[in-house]
């Protein structure tokens, strides 16, 4: 094995709990995780730059420049996750996010290790997964 485990020796280490996307529209892109996953701002430093969080996490948006294409721009996301409190409830998402239109990119399903997830996509064809995953999904933040 070429690495050793860190954890012991990364002390503090809260997980990953920040990501920041590259977006065409930033007013786009910030309306979209208002109003379906409930983020809030916190911090706007200027008109291209936005970052948002549930409570326990930071995404980051960064409007690209006119015209510049996303994959030129080095994208290589191939997807984030929002951690859901259970499978039922990832199955309501599932229709309501359907109902009001959204893509759904892969639909619900239950995984060997008995996560259950379904993939949608946001304005920017950024992939997001709806993720009930038994060990995530149960922790308690305050």
């Amino acid at each position: 094995m070429w690495y050793k485990p860190l954890m012991s020796a990364v002390r503090g280490l809260k997980g990953l709990r920040h990501v920041a996307l590259k977006v065409r529209d930033i007013h786009r892109s910030k309306t979209f995780y208002q109003q379906f996953f409930g983020m809030e701002v916190v911090w706007e430093p200027d008109p291209q730059n936005v970052y948002l969080s549930s409570g326990c996490d930071n995404l980051a948006l960064h409007e690209l420049p006119q015209g510049t294409d996303a994959s030129a721009a080095g994208e290589s996301l191939d997807h984030l996750g929002f951690v859901v409190e259970s499978i039922e409830r990832v199955r309501e998402l599932e229709e309501e996010f359907r109902a009001r239109g959204l893509k759904i990119v892969q639909p619900f399903k239950i995984h060997r290790d008995g996560s259950a997830s379904f993939y949608l996509a946001d304005p920017d064809g950024i992939v997001i997964q709806m993720l009930y995953e038994p060990r995530l999904s149960l922790q308690e933040f305050k």
